[in-house]
């Protein structure tokens, strides 16, 4: 798969699936033109929306060419983004890419981050608002965080990571796996770099542009900054002794479930059809088991109601 390039939004390779997971907490004014945006720049792949228990109505602005798990009650982003790649392991996605649901992370941007995952045979590509151009504006008090966690990975791994807490990111099927087999609960984007490469994956990075946030909530807000960074950095000391992936429980070569139909037929199949993707995952009786058998990675999970 290391010759596979993304050209134009189509890949030269028929056989790479690919998913582009958002997680969205209250983001009503942003997720249906983020969705739209990520369906015309990347006709190849397949949206999943992770509604993670807003209160607002998120999950009706979710267009139906889209799908969407919409999660009981906010489990945070580690429990959504982790509902995400145990969907993408179950239909045997082949790369899964991060994309906020606030709209910052440009749809334009992600064919330069699989270009490079498959170019550089990484395991996962981090896009980075501070490399190329470096015109991207944040707080001081932001910016200094940042630059506290980043260093930390640098002394613990010596990877030059720029850009840690950053949600924008592609992953390849081996670390699909991974995360569907274990994921951080509370802000993972800096812990899995470092457990990443303890594990012996492969982790790079490259420079996107990204906009700045106009709406919604962010999941870590100002006045929490300070304890995120000691939070993290404590987290970051403990995860030098963890093991969170055994290589027993990785099997990169897994076999989708075929009993699960394929979400993109479906979708294809409906607008053939004239019905609507929604009825059609429903007529086939998809339920999302990959989630709602595994209620002790991700509590609560049972009462999960799945659109595809």
């Amino acid at each position: 798969m290391s010759r596979l390039l993304m050209r134009s939004g189509h890949s030269t390779h028929p056989e790479l699936r690919g998913l582009v997971i958002v997680p969205a907490f209250n983001e009503r004014q942003s997720v249906a033109k983020l969705a739209h945006r990520l369906h015309r720049a990347l006709p190849t792949f397949d949206v999943l929306v992770i509604d993670d228990g807003s209160t607002d109505d998120t999950l009706r602005q979710v267009p139906a060419h889209a799908a969407v798990v919409s999660l009981p009650f906010n489990l945070g982003i580690g429990g959504a983004m982790q509902t995400g790649y145990r969907y993408a392991a179950l239909h045997g996605y082949d790369v899964a890419v991060q994309v906020d649901g606030d709209g910052q992370h440009r749809p334009g941007e992600v064919r330069q981050l699989v270009d490079h995952l498959i170019a550089s045979g990484s395991d996962m590509v981090v896009g980075s608002r501070f490399l190329g151009d470096g015109k991207y504006k944040q707080s001081v008090s932001r910016a200094v965080g940042i630059g506290i966690l980043s260093s930390l990975i640098r002394i613990l791994s010596g990877l030059p990571i720029t850009d840690c807490t950053s949600g924008f990111r592609v992953i390849n099927r081996r670390v699909i796996q991974a995360f569907a087999h274990w994921y951080p609960d509370d802000y993972p984007e800096p812990e899995v770099i470092l457990l990443l490469h303890r594990g012996g994956f492969k982790i790079t990075e490259v420079g996107v542009k990204m906009r700045q946030r106009r709406a919604g909530m962010t999941s870590i807000p100002l006045m929490r900054g300070l304890f995120y960074v000691l939070k993290v950095s404590t987290a970051l000391l403990l995860d030098m002794a963890r093991e969170p992936w055994p290589k027993a429980k990785i099997n990169p070569k897994v076999v989708p479930d075929d009993s699960q139909p394929d979400p993109g037929v479906l979708r294809r199949n409906a607008a053939a059809a004239g019905g609507s993707p929604a009825q059609a995952v429903q007529a086939e009786g998809a339920v999302f088991p990959a989630v709602s058998a595994a209620g002790a990675s991700v509590p609560g999970a049972g009462g999960l109601a799945a659109r595809g």
